[in-house]
C-alpha cells in the first residue's frame, strides 16, 4: 500500500471529479486506520462487532422468549405457577430492554453512533438478561430434587451455550451474559450437601471455560475477516481515487485539447490571410512582373520575404496536420494509386536540392507491384517528409536509397535510407516526439520544426501501417513505411464463357481486398 492517502487532505475543489476524489480519500483513510492495529482488540472495529451481535440478536428475538416458556413449563413440576409466571415476566422484560437498545443501535446512521456508549448500555442490557435467567435455578430450592437440579443445569448450559454463539463478536458482552448463570449454578449446587452436585458445580466452570475457549477463537477469526475486508476496501477506494485523479486528468487534456483546437484555427485562418497577401506581393515583386526595381537589393529582398512566408506557411500546415492526427479528426480520402509513381514524382520534385548538395538518390523498386487503397496527398507527404529528412540530415557525397517492394505478408513497403550521421539509440523516441530532434542531427543539419517524423507516423498508423526507424551512429539511418496486405489491390480471376476452361492465371482488372471505398 502506498502512503499516499496518509498525506495532507486534498484540498476543496468543485466538480463532480473532485467530489468523488474527497470521497475516495476519505475512504482510504478509514480503512487505513481499522488497519493500524495489529495486535489485541482493535478498537477500530468496535462497531463491526457490535453491529453483528445487533444483527444476530434481533434475527433470534423470539428463540430465547420460547425457550424460556419451555423451562417454566417443565419447571411447574416443583416450583409454583406465580413464582413461575414472575420470572418469565422478567425475562420478557430484560429480553425487550435488549431488543429495543439493539434495534435504536440498528437505526442510528454510523457517523453518529458513539460506538463505546452503545456497548455500554447493550452489555448492561445482556447482564440482566442473563441473571434473570440466572434465578431461574433459585425459584422454591426446597421443592427442588434431583429431576430438578438436573434440568436446571441443561437448561442453563443451552441458554448459555446460545448467548455465547450469539455474543461471539463481542467479548465483553458474553461475559455479562454468562457469568451470572454459571455463577447462579455453582452457588446453588454448592449449597447442596452432596459431592455429586459439587461435581456438576465444577463441570459448570468447566464447561464455561471450554466456551469461552472456543468463542475466542471464533472471535480472532471474525477480527481476521474484518482485517481482510478493511485491506480489500482500502484497495477499492485507493482504485477509486486513483480512477477520479485520471478522470479528472482526462477531462483537463480535453479541455485544454480543445482550446489548442481552437486557438489554431483561429490562428490558421488569422495567419494564412496575411500570408498570402505577403506572399503574392512578394511574389509579384520578386518576378518584377510591374516593372524592374530601380535598386537590384529590392529584388533580393524581395525573395527573401517570400521565402520566408513559404516557410511560415508551412510550419502553419504542419502545426495543423500534427493537431489533426493527435485529435484524430484527419480524414483520409482514400483511392487506388500506385505508390512507386508516387515515390518517383517525390524523387523528381527534390533532385534539384539532393544534387545542389552533392547527393545521389538511387531506386530500387520492384517491378508489377499492385496498386493500393490509400489517400495519395497523405502518402506523398509521407514520402516528402523522409526525403526531405535525409537529404537535410545526409552530408555532402552521400547516398540516398529509395526502396518500393512486397512484404512477405502480401502487403507493401517503403524504404528510405541514407547514409548521414545516424541517430543515437537513447535519442530515438525524442524525435519521434512532436518538436523534438536528435542532438547529433541538430548540430550538422539545417534548422526544422521536428515535425515530420511525427506527422509521418501519424498518417501511417492512419493507414493501418507500420513505422520502423533503425538508426545507428555515424552508419546512417533507415525508416521503413509497411501497409497491410488489405491496402492492396489483388487481380479478380476473369469469369470464364459457357464452354470456355479456367485460364491458369488471372489477367483482369484490379479489385481491393480491403480497406475502405
Amino acid at each position: 500500500m502506498s502512503g499516499g492517502a496518509s498525506a495532507e487532505a486534498p484540498r476543496a475543489q468543485s466538480g463532480p471529479a473532485s467530489n468523488v476524489k474527497r470521497r475516495a480519500y476519505r475512504s482510504v483513510q478509514e480503512a487505513r486506520e481499522k488497519l493500524t492495529y495489529k495486535s489485541g482488540y482493535k478498537p477500530e472495529f468496535e462497531y463491526e462487532l457490535l453491529m453483528m451481535f445487533v444483527k444476530n440478536e434481533l434475527s433470534a428475538a423470539v428463540t430465547t422468549p420460547l425457550l424460556a416458556v419451555v423451562v417454566a413449563m417443565g419447571a411447574m413440576f416443583w416450583a409454583p405457577p406465580r413464582e413461575l409466571l414472575l420470572w418469565l415476566c422478567a425475562v420478557f422484560v430484560s429480553k425487550g430492554i435488549l431488543i429495543a437498545l439493539c434495534r435504536q443501535f440498528a437505526k442510528a446512521p454510523r457517523e453518529d453512533a458513539a460506538t463505546p456508549t452503545w456497548r455500554a448500555k447493550i452489555t448492561a442490557a445482556e447482564f440482566l438478561y442473563g441473571v434473570t435467567w440466572a434465578t431461574v435455578a433459585f425459584i422454591s430450592p426446597e421443592t427442588q430434587g434431583e429431576a430438578a437440579h438436573t434440568f436446571i443445569f441443561a437448561s442453563l448450559l443451552v441458554v448459555m451455550s446460545m448467548r455465547m454463539l450469539f455474543a461471539s463478536t463481542m467479548m465483553p458482552i458474553v461475559y455479562a451474559g454468562t457469568l451470572p448463570m454459571t455463577v447462579a449454578i455453582v452457588v446453588r449446587f454448592a449449597l447442596l450437601d452432596n459431592p455429586f452436585y459439587w461435581a456438576m458445580a465444577a463441570m459448570a466452570v468447566g464447561v464455561h471455560i471450554y466456551f469461552i475457549w472456543l468463542m475466542n477463537g471464533f472471535n480472532t477469526t471474525v477480527m481476521a475477516m474484518l482485517e481482510y475486508r478493511a485491506e480489500k476496501d482500502a484497495l477499492i477506494a485507493e482504485l477509486e481515487q486513483s480512477k477520479s485523479i485520471s478522470d479528472e486528468a482526462r477531462l483537463r487534456a480535453e479541455e485544454a485539447n480543445l482550446a489548442k483546437s481552437r486557438f489554431l484555427a483561429t490562428m490558421s485562418h488569422e495567419l494564412r490571410t496575411p500570408l498570402n497577401a505577403i506572399l503574392g506581393f512578394s511574389e509579384i515583386m520578386r518576378g518584377e512582373i510591374l516593372g524592374p526595381h530601380a535598386n537590384p537589393t529590392y529584388k533580393e529582398y524581395a525573395n527573401d520575404i517570400h521565402q520566408s512566408g513559404q516557410h511560415l506557411l508551412t510550419l502553419i500546415n504542419e502545426i495543423l496536420d500534427i493537431s489533426r492526427i493527435e485529435a484524430g479528426r484527419y480524414e483520409l480520402h482514400e483511392a487506388p494509386i500506385a505508390l512507386t509513381d508516387v515515390v518517383e514524382d517525390c524523387h523528381r520534385l527534390m533532385r534539384v536540392r539532393a544534387e545542389n548538395k552533392g547527393l545521389k538518390i538511387v531506386e530500387s523498386f520492384e517491378a508489377n507491384l499492385p496498386q493500393l487503397w490509400a489517400d495519395e496527398r497523405a502518402m506523398r507527404q509521407i514520402c516528402l517528409n523522409l526525403l526531405s529528412n535525409a537529404i537535410k540530415f545526409t552530408p555532402s557525397g552521400g547516398t540516398i536509397t529509395l526502396k518500393v517492394g512486397r512484404t512477405p505478408t502480401g502487403g507493401q513497403y517503403l524504404s528510405v535510407k541514407d547514409t548521414g550521421p545516424g541517430i543515437p539509440e537513447g535519442e530515438i523516441p525524442r524525435v519521434l516526439r512532436s518538436f523534438g530532434q536528435g542532438s547529433l542531427a541538430h548540430q550538422t543539419a539545417e534548422g526544422g520544426t521536428g515535425l515530420g517524423l511525427p506527422i509521418t507516423k501519424g498518417l501511417t498508423e492512419l493507414h493501418d501501417g507500420t513505422f520502423e526507424l533503425k538508426s545507428k551512429l555515424r552508419y546512417g539511418t533507415e525508416v521503413i513505411i509497411t501497409l497491410p496486405r488489405s491496402r492492396a489491390m489483388e487481380a479478380l480471376p476473369r469469369v470464364p464463357e459457357r464452354g470456355e476452361k479456367q485460364p491458369d492465371k488471372p489477367q483482369v482488372p484490379w479489385r481491393a481486398s480491403g480497406g475502405k471505398r
